[in-house]
């Protein structure tokens, strides 16, 4: 029985609202009959009164056990709630009218009552239930409160997501922020109130509604209320919200304000993906699972940027089992780590190699058998390669062709390797490199005809935003030390994009390459966009803290020019003059045909290039380089000319 109850009951809480249902019950039936009668009641009405409240109040305790009306909380209390207290409402009446026609006919009840009934008890059922949650989500507040203390905000959007965002600022205790106004993307909204804050105007009017809030109501925060706010508009909004001195933010995410668990609600600050605004591209889900699922995969640099994110990527396909190739421990040791946590199920192999160790390559593709290779592995980082030359050339081009030829020797049905902008009139020894890698793959590719052997996709893009070297996490470490922020040249340019996008459209880019022979010897280029400058970037992080670009008094972070690094572009270029891009099925990836060559002389020089390299032959390096990519042109003063 204890058992039972602890069931219908499991708490403290479920007992009192279980009480103060039952006391409801029981004064239901009598304020009923009064509300029928003008309370003045006849001896039989009398008679019928106490027996009635009796029965009527056993048959509402068993029926709101019965129909376990205490699981929910009154804090939450939602028209769910209603409409299950109004079905057990209705079964309490059902029955209770049964029960009285058995018992006496309902001689001395008024035929109406039990409709009347209906009503009140529904009425005092839901009414403390209601109250109670208004006043916990402070709708009603009962405590004197000190708005003033709160940032006054002025929300762009009035979708639903600002309805979320300002609800869940009227139940926080602790919340932080007071809405003035929103602004609608729309006028037919310019006028209308959402939870007590007036739509003033529109996006385009915010200059305007800013000027008309005075005093305490001046917003000193602007907060995007939408997620698909990005790219111009948010560089827009950044730029007026700068010139009235407000900063620029984003609401929570959707799924935290659903919680309905958050003790204090903060704004989410606007990321520099934002500004950068490049549209969704389409992806063909099907093609890139099935290039995956089922399959033994394997991927170089598995710890690195791109590496990385292609092993969350692959990991949630569904591959048979994934092999990681690094030579980092402590990266390889991170992402293993994540593969355990995110897919805990999925066999995986975490294996520590240089891929410039030729024996170790063709050891680990015999062993581990792989059906997909995804080359990630690579010195990327211009000045760097520029001081060590040698290196560059013993990982990017030894290094992508021991782990190409071990794909054919391993029967490897598939290698994508993934390649760089810098390789296109490469200026740098990187950029060269890279180029000598494209050369080598595209030549086997050719070489493999339409017969069996492995296919080989050659994936070429820009920078990523966040990746190791880029810009974006140095701006943030100078922006935290209080500048000043370094930027090169003031006419630097660089095409940008996300990580994410980066390997989900290579992932779509290596489903295009395996699905016919139309693409053989040629690669993919992803559409990165507009270029952009990288001191509007400086710029736009700058403003994006909150802060002004400029030197003392005028402005808060100085950004200053250092000078282009030995082999740097002011400029990158995503085709060579000699690969006419081509539109491909999916959009945001792009087909070049370039200059191709036979894959022993590209391998001879390769060969070439490793015994200069571990001699230390810069001349006889320069040489080889020279007759693989005619048209790297490094800067005379880089010592490399």
């Amino acid at each position: 029985m204890a058992s039972i109850v602890k069931t219908l009951l499991p708490n403290r809480r479920a007992t009192v609202a279980f009480v103060h249902d039952t006391v409801m019950a029981a004064l239901s039936f009598g304020a009923a009959m009064g509300l029928r009668t003008g309370f003045d009641f006849s001896a039989e009405q009398v008679n019928v009164l106490v027996p009635g409240t009796i029965l009527f109040t056993a048959t509402a305790m068993a029926a709101f056990l019965a129909m376990r009306l205490y699981r929910g909380i009154w804090r939450y209390a939602s028209l769910a709630d209603l409409t299950a207290l109004a079905k057990a409402v209705t079964v309490v009446i059902g029955l209770f009218a049964l029960e009285m026609f058995v018992v006496n006919r309902l001689h001395g009840m008024p035929r109406s009552v039990p409709l009347i009934n209906w009503f009140v008890l529904l009425a005092m059922l839901g009414g403390p239930r209601f109250v109670y949650r208004l006043i916990r989500d402070r709708r009603i507040d009962l405590t004197p409160g000190d708005d003033s203390a709160k940032v006054p905000v002025l929300l762009v959007g009035a979708g639903d997501e600002a309805d979320l965002f300002v609800r869940a600022l009227r139940k926080s205790a602790h919340a932080a922020y007071r809405p003035v106004g929103l602004l609608a993307e729309h006028a037919g909204r310019v006028g209308s109130v959402l939870h007590g804050v007036p739509v003033l105007g529109t996006v385009g009017e915010l200059e305007t509604v800013v000027a008309g809030l005075t005093g305490a109501d001046r917003p000193s925060r602007l907060v995007l209320t939408k997620d698909d706010i990005k790219g111009a508009k948010v560089r827009d909004l950044l730029d007026m919200a700068q010139r009235l001195g407000l900063t620029l933010a984003r609401v929570p995410r959707p799924d935290d304000l659903k919680s309905g668990v958050m003790d204090e609600v903060k704004t989410r600050p606007i990321a520099i993906e934002d500004l950068l605004g490049r549209p969704q591209q389409p992806l063909d889900r099907d093609a890139m699972t099935a290039l995956v699922k089922g399959k033994r995969v394997l991927i170089t640099g598995a710890g690195g940027s791109i590496g990385s994110e292609l092993v969350r990527q692959v990991a949630a396909i569904g591959p048979a089992e994934v092999v990681l190739v690094e030579n980092s421990e402590f990266a390889l040791y991170q992402i293993d780590r994540e593969v355990l946590e995110t897919a805990h199920a999925l066999p995986r192999h975490a294996v520590i190699a240089d891929v410039r160790d030729r024996a170790r390559m063709d050891q680990v593709f015999a062993h581990y058998k792989p059906q997909l290779v995804f080359h990630a592995a690579a010195l990327k980082h211009v000045p760097l390669v520029e001081e060590n030359p040698f290196e560059g050339i013993l990982t990017n081009a030894c290094g992508s062709r021991n782990v190409a030829d071990a794909c054919v020797a391993a029967g490897v049905e598939v290698m994508v390797m993934i390649s760089t902008d810098k390789a296109v009139n490469p200026t740098n020894i990187m950029g060269a490199t890279k180029r000598i890698a494209e050369s080598y793959v595209q030549a086997l590719d050719l070489a493999r005809g339409e017969g069996e052997g492995t296919r080989f996709v050659t994936v070429r893009f820009g920078n990523v935003l966040g990746s190791t070297g880029s810009v974006v996490p140095l701006f943030q470490r100078q922006l935290a030390a209080g500048g000043p922020i370094t930027v090169t040249h003031p006419d630097m340019t660089r095409y940008f994009m996300t990580i994410r996008e980066a390997v989900e459209l290579v992932l779509q880019a290596s489903a295009l390459g395996v699905s016919g022979h139309a693409t053989d010897g040629k690669l993919f280029v992803l559409d990165m966009g507009e270029p952009v400058k990288i001191v509007d970037l400086a710029r736009q992080m700058i403003r994006l803290a909150g802060l002004r670009p400029g030197r003392a008094p005028e402005g808060d972070i100085e950004i200053q020019f250092t000078g282009p690094r030995p082999g740097e572009k002011l400029y990158e270029e995503i085709f060579h003059g000699a690969e006419p891009p081509a539109p491909t099925r999916a959009p945001g990836v792009l087909l070049a045909s370039p200059r191709t060559r036979d894959a022993d002389p590209v391998r001879s020089h390769i060969d070439a290039l490793e015994r200069a390299a571990r001699a230390e032959d810069l001349d006889a390096l320069m040489v080889h380089i020279e007759a693989l990519v005619p048209e790297y042109a490094p800067p005379a003063d880089t010592g490399l000319a």
